[in-house]
């Protein structure tokens, strides 16, 4: 299976560093690149992609283009997987990002561009409904929510970094390889911190990553 991907960045640079990534890939071909927020609209209609790789911010207004894109995207073409790029980790606008669900978004700093294997692997997820969202994002929303009165206060050191994990779409496999844990281990802390958070009963790795980042939202 080919992934189609247009990819939508104003910066040329930026724009043809991405490219080159991407086309490094046999299975991924990109079938159109914008500039703006109105163009990668028009060309998600004519090419049908599987995938939008777009900045967060592009003109017109030069602000959160690539979330409202994102959204809009979700009714018009709710099978298109979107990967946002930001400069910053901007918690505010990965949690927009979520508004309807994290299946098939991913959201990701733009110095990680030159990480071949980290972009690659987003465009493969987004593409079949997984989800990515970079560390330092997480890391963000996990202070913001432990510094207010929640019951994330309730969770271990341990159970911290193992939520982070899931919020970046992490299987149990691979957050027990990251943190040199045994995959029942892994199990028994993601019980343990669904059952603290009150979150108990989501099923697969997007519900959890959605339900995190959502709870962690409430910091406000």
């Amino acid at each position: 299976m080919t992934i189609r991907v247009v990819l939508a960045e104003d910066d040329y640079l930026v724009r043809k560093g991405i490219q080159r990534v991407l086309e490094t890939a046999p299975d991924i071909t990109i079938v159109a690149e914008c500039g703006d927020g109105e163009e990668l609209l028009a060309a998600v209609a004519e090419t049908e992609p599987d995938v939008v790789l777009t900045d967060v911010r592009m003109p017109p207004s030069g602000t959160d283009e690539g979330i409202r894109v994102a959204n809009l995207l979700r009714e018009r073409h709710p099978d298109v997987g979107v990967i946002v790029l930001s400069q910053f980790a901007e918690p505010e606008y990965a949690l927009a990002l979520l508004d309807g669900g994290s299946e098939g978004r991913a959201y990701l700093l733009k110095e990680r561009i030159h990480d071949r294997r980290r972009i690659l692997g987003a465009v493969r997820d987004v593409a079949t409904g997984g989800s990515a969202f970079d560390t330092e994002v997480v890391q963000t929303l996990v202070a913001a929510r432990s510094a207010g009165d929640s019951p994330l206060q309730r969770l271990s050191p341990r159970e911290r970094d193992v939520l982070a994990q899931v919020a970046e779409g992490k299987s149990n496999a691979a957050i027990a390889e990251s943190l040199v844990l045994t995959k029942s281990a892994v199990e028994k802390h993601i019980n343990s911190i669904f059952g603290k958070l009150g979150l108990a009963g989501a099923q697969d790795v997007s519900q959890r990553v959605k339900a995190a980042l959502l709870f962690l939202d409430d910091a406000g």
